[in-house]
């Protein structure tokens, strides 16, 4: 045997294996990515309105699932349901997946996703109702039944039935049935919470400022009946301001009663370790300057600013639909805080869009959260077209403008671009405003 034919020898071994190798790779087939957690409960809906998370299936209480398909098989209708965990994900889109899920399935029906952390449950609801039927909304619904933030939260059930049912008299106005008395949480301690003397003292100063209000404007309108009609100074506004200006009152007055139940049933857990006590301060704190912001925006400045032709807060000089935007913000973040879900940014350009959960180059060195609608604008070299407000553009005229070419000294939210930039934006409000107005 040569040297030679030693040295093969091997080496074809080697070949030899390296080829059989290469022949079981086409039988282990390449994973796919799984889906998007909003396409995976879209499919499973297709089947049962009910989802439940894998997770979670293994020794979920059926007593618990029967009573939330009873409940949603009366409902008269469609009602889709996804209990899950709370994960990173969730923590961030909690909010969007009802709007999210009923994209991807395109019907109308009650739309509720609820999670899971340290034992508590917790949930969003978007009610989508056929083109063209009217009936109240389900926000006022949920605010008129006072026993709402009275049901327990240990375990789904009693919130997603209560939820239906709230759902179904927004629906038709049938009336709300009486809630077991298993479903409610017992009364530790008689008398108010801290919380909710402060929504207490939030209702009566929006009460006393609305009477101020009425007495301010029936004086003006009799004042200017003595006096001869003056031309127009300029156009009106348009009704879409309007109609936006209207939309953004009914989103803070949304956010700030839902942050203020949330709050109260975090502050009825057992236990709170030193974390939680903090994020409960910080959302009794966001909270109490949304409900500043939204006191401050009250008939009288409107009255008045109306009839100087401009609309402006008496203390900053701001437009009314800064103190409502920043009301909506810190009330949301004030619910994201004791909802389990993380602190998020507005959306620099327009907080009334969702959350700031991407970034966007304001300038070379600048980059600010943006939603991804705006986000995406920005990558397309565009500016975004940004929450619009009245100011003074020229020597005599004025247009509507984007909040951030507003002078930041005279506002904190421009200052801050509603906590986009700083997350001081409660701190400054308690600053320049003080307590509830």
């Amino acid at each position: 045997m040569s040297a030679l034919s030693l040295v093969k020898r091997p080496r074809s071994r080697r070949l030899a294996l390296l080829l059989a190798v290469l022949a079981f790779l086409p039988l282990t087939p390449a994973q796919a990515a799984p889906p998007e957690l909003p396409d995976q409960i879209a499919a499973a809906w297709r089947t049962d309105h009910l989802y439940v998370d894998a997770a979670m299936r293994q020794g979920f209480p059926q007593a618990e699932l029967a009573r939330i398909r009873a409940a949603a098989s009366s409902a008269g209708f469609p009602v889709y349901v996804a209990l899950i965990p709370r994960t990173p994900y969730t923590r961030q889109d909690q909010l969007d997946l009802p709007t999210l899920l009923q994209a991807r399935v395109g019907e109308p029906g009650l739309y509720l996703v609820w999670t899971a952390s340290d034992g508590y449950w917790s949930g969003t609801e978007k009610l989508v109702r056929p083109g063209g039927l009217r009936g109240r909304s389900l926000i006022r619904v949920q605010l008129d039944d006072k026993l709402d933030n009275k049901i327990v939260t240990d375990r789904p059930a009693p919130k997603i039935v209560r939820t239906i049912q709230q759902a179904g008299t927004a629906y038709d106005g049938r009336p709300l049935p009486e809630i077991p008395v298993s479903d409610l949480t017992p009364e530790l301690i008689r008398g108010r919470s801290t919380s909710e003397k402060e929504e207490l003292s939030g209702y009566v100063g929006m009460g006393i400022g609305g009477l101020i209000g009425f007495v301010f404007v029936l004086t003006r309108v009799l004042r200017r009946r003595r006096r001869p009609a003056r031309p127009a100074a300029g156009p009106k506004s348009p009704a879409t301001v309007d109609h936006r200006l209207a939309s953004v009152r009914t989103q803070a007055d949304r956010w700030i009663p839902k942050a203020g139940r949330a709050l109260r049933s975090f502050e009825k857990r057992r236990n709170l370790t030193a974390e939680q006590l903090d994020l409960r301060d910080d959302a009794t704190a966001r909270l109490a300057a949304a409900r500043t912001l939204r006191a401050g925006a009250s008939a009288d400045d409107r009255a008045d600013d109306q009839a100087s032709g401009s609309t402006g807060d008496r203390k900053a000089g701001t437009p009314d639909i800064l103190a409502l935007t920043g009301a909506f913000v810190l009330a949301r973040q004030a619910f994201q805080l004791v909802s389990g879900n993380d602190l998020q940014p507005p959306c620099f350009f327009d907080p009334t869009h969702p959350s700031g959960t991407h970034r966007a180059a304001w300038s070379d060195d600048i980059e600010v959260p943006a939603c991804k609608t705006c986000a995406q604008t920005v990558e397309r070299g565009k500016t975004p077209h940004g929450l619009q407000v009245k100011a003074k553009t020229g020597l005599f005229g004025s247009g509507f403008v984007p909040y951030w070419n507003l002078d930041p000294d005279e506002s904190p939210m421009v200052a801050t671009g509603f906590g986009a930039l700083s997350d001081d934006l409660a701190e400054r409000v308690t600053r320049v405003y003080g307590g509830v107005r």
